[in-house]
């Protein structure tokens, strides 16, 4: 099982140096303590049912495709992982913001959501849910950078103005017993920002976590706890010493229904994040930034979200943006 951690106890030496090893060796742990009311957790798996539940028209009324900002809702299949159709349906949700003006490149992820007008309660709820989540992920980033010997608040700047949060709610449809077609819910991956907190439906399965030889370990939802790991731009922030994790989401035949929502915490578009120098106690354990070809990893935030965001949603991508898609134009 993955390690357990209490935020009360990060405010003690021995508490944050534990959360340091946790997250240089897994990177990945379940957090208790972290104090957001339960009704509204509850309230959020409350919405995403009636969200779920709407007809396909009123959910199709505000579809990806339509937003040039990658906001908006997608049907089954809609998502791609390494190239892979992912089983589940979903809406993305940002920050609430006009767009930026002649924007190029990643600014153009800035901008409006798209919200139901059948379901009101949804804008409202996914909004309490951010500003809880908000402050639980910011307190995390202040432990992780005392646990390196760094200022804690050597990460506030890059959230201080316009932070890029990103919102899934994420319903997997349970899988006839009878379709042997695949069973990618998710394909393997690494969250491309700075930590993810995720939400699961209690008694749901499915989530897999890579670990250090290369097996996979169960990841089941706990009752009244987050599931959080770190992003790429925490291994580019201490020269891979933390590690983001690959992870996976597996629908078998005959998987049942779940649902989740991750919260993707990520700074400015435009903002750089800061390299830790580590003590040399720690530098000397430091892997180095992962070197793939195929998933470059870049310090500002904005240039690593483009490139999963456009590899996740190939049409929006084509729609908006052909000539940077390649697509031949009329």
């Amino acid at each position: 099982m993955l390690p357990v951690i209490d935020l009360a106890d990060l405010d003690t030496p021995a508490g944050r140096e534990r959360l340091r090893e946790v997250t240089h060796h897994v990177g990945f742990f379940y957090l208790d303590g972290h104090g957001v009311d339960r009704r509204l957790l509850d309230g959020v798996f409350s919405v995403a049912r009636q969200f779920f539940a709407l007809p396909e028209e009123s959910k199709m009324s505000i579809a990806m495709i339509d937003s040039p900002h990658f906001r908006g809702y997608n049907r089954l299949g809609g998502e791609l992982t390494n190239g892979e159709i992912d089983w589940r349906e979903q809406i993305d949700i940002g920050p609430e913001r006009d767009p930026v003006p002649d924007a190029t490149d990643y600014l153009r992820l800035q901008g409006p959501n798209q919200w139901p007008a059948a379901l009101p309660a949804l804008k409202s709820t996914i909004e309490q849910f951010d500003a809880a989540l908000a402050e639980v992920g910011m307190r995390l980033l202040r432990h992780w950078a005392a646990s390196l010997d760094a200022d804690p608040g050597i990460f506030d700047d890059a959230f201080a103005h316009a932070p890029a949060t990103l919102i899934k709610v994420v319903r997997y449809p349970a899988r006839p017993s009878d379709d042997h077609t695949g069973e990618q819910g998710v394909g393997a991956h690494k969250d491309s920002g700075v930590l993810t907190l995720l939400l699961l439906e209690p008694g749901s399965t499915g989530l897999q976590v890579e670990s250090e030889d290369g097996s996979w370990i169960d990841a089941p939802a706990r009752t009244g706890s987050f599931l959080v790991n770190i992003g790429e731009l925490l291994e580019v922030a201490t020269g891979g010493y933390l590690r983001a994790t690959r992870h996976r989401v597996l629908t078998p035949a005959g998987a049942p229904e779940r649902l989740s929502v991750p919260y993707f915490l990520n700074p400015a578009l435009d903002a750089t994040v800061p390299t830790i120098t580590l003590p040399p106690h720690l530098a000397s354990r430091a892997r180095g930034v992962e070197r793939d070809p195929a998933n470059p990893l870049y310090r500002t935030y904005g240039e690593n979200a483009w490139k999963s965001r456009t590899r996740a949603h190939p049409d929006v991508f084509r729609r908006w943006y052909p000539k940077e898609a390649g697509c031949k134009l009329d």
